[in-house]
């Protein structure tokens, strides 16, 4: 308290009558607002003596005084300026600290540092005077140079920056219908609030960590891919986005013509830029600068557990300073992580799981033509749900959707939490919908959670300055959530995904990052490889991975680099052997998915694929959507020798992720051959 004594706990007023007043503030009053003021803080500071001890009241006045730069209470100050908590102070060091208060800008010990050391042997001097020291050690503490290790996290620095920004557009909102006791609203800058989330920082690290490893290899093969050449067309490309950006707005605000404006984009200046090996000054033009940041893949990741709705990790991109739109929110094309949901769709609706589903090409009059197709131009054999999911084979799923009804698969998809618009059209059972990486992250965690549908949840609760609960957010257990898929149906869906881990496209997380647990998921690949897709789920968490260029125009020209399971996938699996590497976190590596019931593993034993590959003739499959209905006996007849066989092996895979998705594996198997021969030389390359 002695440090705190002198004149700097404010124009006369003692130390509780200031921690009134910087939790209260000063009500306008007019002529009489200081008066009026004083007295309301002297007789609030009288209760205050009271109940709280001298230390506490000590505490409550170091966590809502201002210091310099703006900042508030005493961790952040002694984090600020030395780079440790509060409680590892030195003396000079808490001095120099106390000592700013009087005047936050003229004793700001980074600005002023002669100034700052005067002060803060005024406050040594007291201290002395007081008792607290004795006269040896004031002259020796005074004899210190002002020493700082000054450390600025700003809103593009630690971990959570995505997590951080969201959270801090949504306090607007939140905070509108709370008042401080003086009738104002409350302030999320100054008001020292504490604001407790769900985000767990060691997952959060984790991460950002296998976003930026992931990325920065993806990069590079994106950048190799696209050597000597750009993805857009045309210069009018970059014209576009020039216009677009807040430098061309400014010009264009102070008159200048079109000629001009492109003349100062195209004149070089030093630019601090983004690179995966740190930032780097270059020299270039705005114009350069704007074809620079086209050229890079982004990313968005979430992990959430699914019986809470609890998110555990937020990253929505690959670096918050050069990239701040957050692509946790982005709506795009979701391409086959929309499958699932047609299944499921007709699960709720009386289809099973062993229905004979067609993998023919098939010209739907009635829409339009359209005409869907698979990746590979293979058509022929029968599927079950299973197999079509798992094979991710786009005729089989079309069949599954027009069985259901475009209409139904485009209800349930927002019973399962998707808010954008489905339109209901067959087309969505490709993925055409654009969804945002959160509203995928309650499908899949509804399919997790055994159908019950979580609300994802990443603030638990506020705080004022003294501890007071402002507002408590509620999670939804079991009891409070909606039950959208019956518990049997939601496993036959789950057993469907984790098919797909480990017969399918997903199966790059069995051999290439040797997970050996409980896994389910589905990726997912837009057109022309514009967007690349993985939703996955263990029995505790879900994760959701996009990437892809902020531009749907830019992308990877070729499957095998642009499809999900290259693009998003790895992700996944970066986190997931970080996380069960981790001592905290080993034992979820040994947790089961629930055992399905009876009457599951019987709905479901039927052959995923039945009748070898029957190549079909797709010249002479026109003929509308009845065309099913009017050759079906045709086909059964070409079928039937070979109908009783299960050949789960076909070529006929349908989506050519799945041909990729094999390649790699022989891939990974030969290096895995080389390195066990030659060591960690280079292995050969499989083109």
């Amino acid at each position: 308290s002695i440090l705190l004594s002198d004149e700097s706990s404010g124009g006369g007023s003692t130390i509780s009558q200031q921690v009134v007043k910087n939790i209260y503030g000063r009500p306008d009053h007019g002529a009489l607002t200081l008066p009026v003021s004083k007295l309301r803080e002297m007789i609030v500071a009288r209760r205050l003596e009271k109940i709280y001890t001298k230390p506490e009241i000590i505490n409550l006045y170091l966590n809502t005084v201002p210091f310099s730069e703006n900042i508030y209470g005493i961790r952040v100050a002694a984090e600020r300026f030395y780079n440790k908590s509060a409680k590892d102070l030195t003396v000079e060091e808490a001095a120099t600290l106390i000592g700013s208060l009087k005047a936050t800008t003229s004793y700001n010990p980074r600005i002023y540092p002669n100034r700052s050391a005067v002060r803060r042997n005024t406050i040594i001097n007291l201290m002395r005077n007081n008792g607290y020291i004795d006269a040896a050690q004031a002259d020796s503490l005074k004899r210190v140079p002002i020493m700082l290790a000054y450390s600025r996290e700003s809103n593009n620095d630690g971990i959570g920056t995505y997590i951080r920004e969201h959270i801090r557009t949504q306090l607007e909102d939140i905070l509108k219908d709370y008042r401080r006791p003086d009738g104002r609203p409350y302030d999320p800058y100054t008001d020292g609030l504490k604001i407790y989330t769900t985000i767990d920082s060691r997952m959060q690290t984790m991460a950002e960590e296998s976003v930026a490893e992931h990325m920065k290899e993806l990069q590079a093969d994106f950048d190799k891919h696209w050597k000597g050449s750009k993805p857009w067309k045309s210069e009018d490309f970059i014209l576009k986005a020039m216009r677009q950006s807040e430098r061309y707005r400014v010009l264009k605000d102070m008159g200048w013509v079109e000629d001009s404006i492109i003349k100062n984009f195209n004149k070089p200046v030093p630019t601090m830029v983004f690179t995966y090996d740190g930032e780097k000054e270059l020299r270039m033009s705005p114009m350069d600068s704007i074809r620079y940041y086209k050229m890079f893949l982004n990313n968005g990741f979430i992990v959430m557990e699914p019986q809470t709705g609890f998110i555990r990790a937020w990253v929505g991109g690959v670096n918050h300073k050069y990239f701040k739109f957050d692509h946790t929110q982005a709506r795009r094309q979701v391409g086959s992580t929309f499958k699932p949901i047609v299944y499921a769709a007709a699960l709720k609706h009386g289809h099973e799981p062993c229905d004979p589903l067609y993998n023919h090409l098939v010209t739907y009059t009635e829409y339009d033509n359209w005409r869907p197709e698979n990746a590979d131009d293979r058509y022929g054999g029968l599927y079950s749900m299973q197999g079509g999911i798992t094979k991710s084979v786009n005729a089989v799923a079309v069949d599954m959707i027009m069985r259901v009804g475009p209409k139904k698969a485009a209800a349930f998809a927002k019973e399962l939490g998707i808010t954008s618009e489905v339109p209901a059209y067959p087309a969505i059972a490709l993925g055409s919908p654009d969804i945002k990486l959160f509203d995928m992250m309650k499908v899949f965690g509804t399919f997790a959670n055994r159908g019950l549908r979580p609300e994802p949840m990443y603030i638990t609760r506020i705080e004022t300055a003294d501890g007071k609960v402002l507002r408590e957010f509620e999670y939804s257990d079991a009891s409070k959530m909606e039950r959208v898929l019956e518990q049997d149906k939601a496993d036959m869906i789950r057993i469907m995904l984790e098919s797909v881990v480990d017969n399918g496209t997903g199966r790059r997380l069995r051999y290439r990052y040797k997970l050996k647990n409980d896994l389910a998921g589905k990726t997912g690949t837009t057109n022309n490889h514009a967007d690349g897709w993985f939703m996955g789920f263990t029995p505790n968490l879900v994760g959701g991975v996009w990437t892809g260029a902020s531009d749907p125009s830019i992308y990877f020209r070729s499957i095998a680099l642009g499809q999900g399971a290259n693009m998003a996938l790895p992700v996944w699996g970066n986190f997931l052997t970080r996380l069960y590497a981790h001592p905290d976190f080993a034992e979820m590596a040994e947790y089961e998915f629930p055992e399905p019931s009876p009457e599951v593993v019987e709905a479901m034993d039927c052959p995923m694929i039945r009748s070898e590959y029957v190549q079909i003739d797709s010249s002479k499959l026109e003929g509308g959507s009845n065309f099913i209905d009017r050759t079906r006996d045709k086909v059964e007849s070409i079928l039937r020798p070979n109908r009783d066989r299960a050949d789960n092996s076909s070529p006929s895979s349908g989506n050519s992720e799945q041909t990729e998705s094999r390649r790699e594996e022989r891939k990974e198997k030969r290096r895995g051959f080389f390195k066990r021969i030659f060591g960690n030389k280079d292995e050969p390359d499989d083109e």
